[in-house]
């Protein structure tokens, strides 16, 4: 069969359905991934082939995502979907999808929840078409009314109706997502990958205090190009400063780590580190509830301090994590230093976090390995 994937530019859209395109392709079937030029390189590093489609125009996006942080969270969600995702991304993408379509002819089209122009491809032409979540429930089922307008001035005459009974692949246990009422499309689900290439210990020459426990501190790829850097790192740095930790603070590509200098004597930075090498020493997660870092730590039982900051989804998240138990919500405000101190001094010195942490762990150790969802997409390439 041939698979076309399909994912905007973000690393944390395009990880949550790298494992499912990994098990087509190791299944024997022809897999390309359509995604924005300038995330070839993101693509590549999985062995999976890149098919390029158009990029939004950096000159538009930038107005827009300037504004986030000083939206509410609805106005803020409402913009990212209804005029980014819905909208500029996937006008932009949409000739390039759709002439892959018509020359490639694929029998199923595996898309992430925000990549638009593969769902208005599919549905014109009748391709089979699957959803790879990268959230809990309840955010897909909110974002529906939001993108059904801009569905229909793409040309998707029956707008958000045509995700309705899309069958949808997750890797969120059922005791941790927050909805288990959907509309028709029951997500299957499976078991986050925790990774096993790569995974050298960290370099212990990065701190002097070496017996401390390990703080890994995150904000994803691309917080740092919205505006919040370089105020929000210094924040949580300042927080962590004093404490008997290590910090290790990733900052992804969009940021110089010399504007934080002078570090604290116990922080290390790096653009990029490996998160699966991260997660077997870290005691702890300071985060802003992206969907890869928190299942990531979850999967590996770790509590977290989590600071949601522009989306709706980890707004959810970050809730969702507290209310079982599994770490502390932050929100963001003058007194987000003394918050966080404490709420990370709480994380470490009680076993009350991990203990839940660790219980999400082993409900995700017993689903379903991703390579078993072949026989799955096979069946819905064929019902058509």
């Amino acid at each position: 069969m041939r698979i076309l994937v399909a994912t905007t530019a973000g690393e944390g859209h395009f990880g949550p359905v790298v494992p499912f395109a990994i098990a087509l392709r190791d299944a024997g079937h022809e897999v390309r991934v359509a995604a924005p030029a300038s995330f070839e390189a993101s693509v590549r590093r999985t062995g999976l082939d890149h098919v390029p489609v158009a990029d939004a125009p950096p000159e538009v996006l930038g107005p827009i995502f300037s504004r986030l942080p000083s939206l509410t969270l609805e106005e803020a969600n409402a913009v990212v979907f209804k005029d980014v995702f819905c909208g500029i991304d996937a006008r932009s993408a949409l000739p390039a999808m759709q002439g892959l379509a018509n020359q490639w002819r694929p029998d199923l089209v595996l898309r992430e929840v925000a990549e638009f122009s593969s769902l208005v491809v599919a549905e014109r032409a009748g391709i089979p078409h699957a959803q790879g979540a990268l959230s809990l429930n309840s955010v897909e089922l909110a974002v529906r009314p939001l993108v059904d307008e801009p569905l229909r001035a793409l040309g998707l005459d029956r707008g958000a109706d045509s995700l309705a009974t899309v069958p949808r692949l997750t890797l969120v246990p059922a005791s941790f997502d927050d909805d288990a009422q959907t509309d028709g499309a029951a997500p299957h689900r499976f078991r986050y990958p925790l990774g096993t290439a790569n995974r050298d210990p960290i370099p212990e020459e990065w701190w002097t205090n070496r017996a401390d426990p390990l703080v890994y501190m995150t904000f994803g790829s691309v917080t740092a190009s919205l505006g919040f850097y370089p105020e929000l790192y210094r924040t949580m740095l300042k927080a962590a400063a004093d404490l008997p930790v290590r910090v290790l603070l990733t900052l992804g590509e969009a940021a110089d780590p010399r504007e934080l200098e002078p570090l604290p004597t116990n922080a290390h930075v790096e653009r990029w580190f490996p998160q699966e090498r991260v997660m077997p020493s870290a005691a702890a997660i300071v985060g802003h509830g992206g969907f890869g870092t928190m299942m990531l730590g979850l999967g590996a039982g770790i509590p977290m301090v989590t600071i949601p900051l522009f989306t709706l989804d980890q707004h959810a998240n970050a809730h969702r994590i507290e209310s079982i138990g599994a770490g502390i919500t932050v929100q963001q405000g003058p007194n987000a230093v003394v918050t966080a101190r404490e709420a990370l001094e709480r994380i470490l010195q009680s076993s009350g976090h991990r203990t839940v942490a660790r219980r999400v762990a082993d409900d995700i150790a017993t689903l379903p390995n991703p390579a078993e969802c072949v026989p799955l997409l096979e069946d819905i390439a064929t019902r058509q």
